[in-house]
């Protein structure tokens, strides 16, 4: 006679682990990373474009009064001359203010060429005076302490933020499919063995009926 097989284990989806809740935790991290990145470029790109007062120059001997405060640095640039040491710059104001090494960067109008010369620190928000001289003539300008060398490094750090999202994202979704095949793999095999491929109805046996 023939037997009557019992139908093979069903596993459903929520029965494996790890969760599918995995799944969308890959897109969110994809997602939040991406958009950081953008809003990084965009934000550090804005704010180069308007990066020194070219609008407000000021030349050789000219003082300038500016309103400061210490979480907002600035930085005054120096037209189409590298800093050297034939440049001097003064500042006076409450507390005790300073003039520090900006670094190497740049600002670029369509017909200029700006470098930083001194970097601004005060101790606290005032009125501040600033002289500027050097041995030939220069031409002045109060901007923000980053150009476009710094933008360069921000944009990096921008193109960088989406990779990484998307490669933890392809990460989490990898790993949890594989770990949900193994999962769902151990499930067939423990159903298998306590009987789910067993005959549901087994026919009599050989010796049945005999003396």
């Amino acid at each position: 006679m023939s037997m009557q097989l019992l139908p093979p284990p069903q596993i459903t989806a929520h029965e494996l682990r790890p969760g599918r809740h995995w799944y969308a935790t890959a897109a969110a991290i994809a997602v939040v990373l991406i958009v950081l990145g953008v809003a990084i470029g965009v934000y550090r790109f804005n704010n180069v474009i308007d990066a020194v007062d070219t609008d407000h120059q000021f030349a050789n001997g000219d003082t300038v009064t500016l309103r400061l405060e210490p979480e907002h640095e600035k930085a005054i640039w120096i037209k189409e001359r590298g800093p050297s040491s034939d440049q001097a710059c003064r500042i006076t104001g409450p507390g005790d203010p300073g003039l520090a090494n900006p670094g190497i960067d740049v600002f670029l109008t369509r017909d200029e060429t700006w470098n930083p010369l001194h970097t601004i620190r005060v101790s606290r928000a005032g009125d501040y005076k600033i002289t500027c001289t050097s041995q030939g003539p220069s031409r002045y300008a109060i901007g923000d302490p980053g150009g476009l060398v710094s933008l360069g490094g921000w944009l990096m750090l921008a193109s960088l933020l989406p990779v990484l999202g998307l490669s933890i994202g392809a990460t989490i979704v990898l790993v949890t499919a594989f770990r949900r095949r193994g999962h769902r793999k151990r499930l067939l095999a423990q159903r298998h063995g306590s009987g789910g491929d067993h005959p549901a109805h087994p026919g009599p046996s050989l010796g049945a009926g005999r003396p």
